[in-house]
């Protein structure tokens, strides 16, 4: 049984995708930083018959993300998908000129470097274990859909995630050449409440969807950015 690590799984399109993911027959680790939602998550899917163990990881937090990045040395080296889920919104309402430089700090903190750390740390074992690195991304990351001002201009939201597509393109280096690789996917608008459930948007479990069908299609997606029905502007 294949193991995958997913952030940010105890509810909204992280559960989804923890779920969709164990009834494709992988074992879950259910990365949370809240460890009531955290167990009840990976209990109910242990309820439906899947596998799933809860990994406390909480990205604002380097001693939370070394701690559980240990634990997964540890116990499930042969971990071969990593789905970087996790992410928060900050004020989804302000522009740059609103903007606090704290609330920017915040966005970063876990959008960014804490996924960044957790990246690092786990790349090893991707690569010796010839796995997939997968970012949710959306399209509010893109620099060229961005500047075509139809979509909000949430700057600390909007700036931590296009970093992070940046960060994308530095790991595709450094796994060039190799059998793992790393690409982003956006599930497109989805209701979840980092939007406040905006009513325009697809279910949770139809985003996750399209997350999970481009981590289990089992083609070469190395350093690619993806949304449904192909490539993602950068």
């Amino acid at each position: 049984m294949k193991k995958v690590l997913v952030t940010g799984a105890n509810k909204g399109i992280g559960y989804e995708i923890a779920k969709q993911m164990s009834e494709k027959d992988f074992h879950i680790l259910l990365g949370a930083r809240d460890i009531n939602r955290g167990k009840a998550a990976s209990d109910e899917i242990n309820s439906l018959g899947g596998k799933a163990t809860f990994i406390q990881l909480d990205l604002s937090s380097e001693e939370s993300i070394h701690k559980a990045v240990e634990e997964i040395k540890r116990d499930h080296r042969d971990l071969s998908l990593l789905i970087n889920n996790a992410g928060i919104g900050g004020n989804m309402e302000h522009g740059p000129m609103e903007t606090e430089m704290r609330a920017l700090r915040e966005a970063f903190e876990v959008n960014f470097f804490g996924t960044f750390e957790l990246t690092r740390g786990l790349l090893p074992l991707i690569k010796e274990n010839e796995g997939i690195i997968l970012n949710v991304t959306m399209e509010m990351a893109s620099l060229s859909i961005l500047s075509q001002g139809i979509l909000p201009n949430s700057f600390s939201y909007n700036t931590s995630k296009t970093a992070n597509n940046a960060m994308l393109v530095g790991f595709a280096r450094e796994l060039k050449g190799t059998n793992a690789q790393i690409y982003a996917v956006t599930p497109g608008p989805t209701s979840t409440d980092l939007n406040d459930h905006h009513p325009l948007g697809k279910t949770t479990a139809e985003g996750a969807k399209i997350i999970v069908d481009y981590a289990t299609d089992g083609k070469w997606h190395h350093g690619e950015m993806l949304m449904k029905d192909g490539f993602m502007p950068w």
